[in-house]
C-alpha cells in the first residue's frame, strides 16, 4: 500500500509474508540485544585498567567458568527468544495475519522496549542485587548455613530477573502490537497456517520443551552456583549441568508431543508457556516427595550407605524416575490445557 492512498487499509501479499516472519524477527531481536549486552558488558570488564580486570581475565582463561559462564546466558537468552516468538504469534493467531501485517515499526517499537529492559537487567538491577548477596552473606545467615544463604541469594536474583523479562517481554509486545498500531480488516482468525515453517503442534510443543530446559538449567545453576561452584572441573559441569539441559529439552518435547494430536490448529503458545511452568513445578515437587519417602525407607530398612555397584544402580533409578516424571506429567499437563484443540 502506498502513501496518500484513500482507500481502506488492506495489507498485500508482501506485508503479509511479512508479517508471518513477526514471531521469528521478535525471537531474534530479543536475543541479539542480551547477547550484545553480555558482548559488550564482558568486553569492558575484561579492559586492561578497569576495576578487577586482572582477576576477571584470569578467570576467564579457566574453561570451567566459560562453561558457567555461558551457561548463565543460555537460559535467560532462551527464555527471551521463546517468549518474544510467543508474543509474535500469539498476535498472528489471535488478530490475524492481515490485521498483523498493517503495524508498522512494530519491530522497531518492540526493539527500544526491549533494549531499555536489557539494559534495567544488566545495570540497574546488577547494581541492586549485590546489597541481597550481602544482606544474606551476613554473620547470621553464614553460620546458620552459608549454602543456604548464598542459594538464596542466587534464587532472589533469578526469580527478580525473570519477573523483569517476562514483564519486559509483555510490555514491548504489547507496545509494538497495541490496538493503536493494528488495524483490523475483515475477520480475524485466519492464522491457522504454518508460520515461519512451524506447524501448531511442533510449534506448541517446542515452546513447552524450551522453557522447560531453560528452568531446567536455571535451576541447575543456581545449585551449581551455591555448593563449591570453584571445585567443579569440565567434566563434571558438562555432565551435570550441559548434559542434564539437553536432556530435559528432549524428554519434556517427548513428553508434550504425546499430550498433543495431530492436526492441532492453533499452535496458542503461551497455554504451552504455562503448561511447561506447571510441569516444572510438579515435577520438581514429585521428586522432591520421592526422594524423601526413598531416604525415609532406606534410613528405616538400615540400607546405610550405598557404595560401588549399589550407589550406581540408585543414580540410574533416579535419572529414570525423573524422565518418566517429566514425560507423564508433560503429557498430562499439555493434554489439559490443549483439551479444546484435541
Amino acid at each position: 500500500m502506498t502513501q496518500g492512498e484513500s482507500t481502506p487499509m488492506t495489507a498485500n501479499l508482501s506485508d503479509e509474508a511479512r508479517a508471518l516472519r513477526l514471531p521469528r524477527d521478535f525471537a531474534l531481536i530479543a536475543a541479539g540485544l542480551d547477547l550484545a549486552m553480555f558482548v559488550i558488558g564482558t568486553a569492558v570488564m575484561l579492559m586492561p585498567g578497569t576495576e578487577h580486570s586482572e582477576q576477571l581475565r584470569s578467570a576467564f582463561a579457566r574453561p570451567d567458568v566459560w562453561i558457567m559462564t555461558l551457561a548463565g546466558l543460555a537460559a535467560p537468552l532462551t527464555m527471551a527468544a521463546v517468549l518474544a516468538w510467543s508474543h509474535g504469534r500469539n498476535a498472528l493467531e489471535r488478530r490475524g495475519v492481515a490485521n498483523v501485517a498493517l503495524a508498522q515499526g512494530a519491530r522497531l517499537r518492540f526493539g527500544i522496549v526491549c533494549a531499555l529492559v536489557v539494559v534495567l537487567n544488566y545495570y540497574v538491577l546488577g547494581q541492586l542485587f549485590p546489597r541481597f548477596r550481602f544482606l544474606f552473606g551476613s554473620p547470621g545467615w553464614l553460620e546458620f548455613s552459608p549454602f543456604l544463604a548464598i542459594g538464596l541469594a542466587l534464587l532472589v536474583q533469578w526469580i527478580g530477573r525473570l519477573v523483569v523479562l517476562v514483564l519486559g517481554l509483555w510490555l514491548a509486545a504489547r507496545i509494538a502490537l497495541g490496538r493503536g498500531h493494528v488495524a483490523t480488516v475483515g475477520a480475524q482468525g485466519d492464522a491457522a497456517v504454518e508460520v515461519a515453517g512451524a506447524a501448531p503442534r511442533r510449534a506448541g510443543v517446542t515452546v513447552f520443551a524450551a522453557v522447560f530446559a531453560s528452568l531446567h538449567l536455571w535451576s541447575g545453576l543456581l545449585i551449581t552456583n551455591s555448593v563449591a561452584p570453584s571445585n567443579d572441573g569440565v567434566p563434571k559441569l558438562l555432565l551435570t549441568l550441559v548434559l542434564p539441559w539437553l536432556v530435559a529439552f528432549a524428554i519434556a518435547f517427548w513428553g508434550a508431543w504425546l499430550g498433543t494430536r495431530p492436526g492441532l490448529p492453533l499452535a496458542r503458545p503461551f497455554r504451552a508457556v504455562t503448561a511447561s511452568v506447571s510441569t516444572f513445578v510438579l515435577v520438581q515437587v514429585s521428586s522432591f516427595v520421592i526422594a524423601a519417602v526413598g531416604t525415609f525407607v532406606a534410613t528405616s530398612n538400615s540400607m546405610g550407605r550405598l557404595h560401588g555397584l549399589g550407589s550406581l544402580v540408585a543414580f540410574v533409578a533416579v535419572v529414570l524416575v525423573y524422565i518418566v516424571l517429566v514425560v507423564v506429567i508433560g503429557a498430562v499437563v499439555m493434554r489439559r490445557f490443549y483439551r479444546r484443540d484435541l
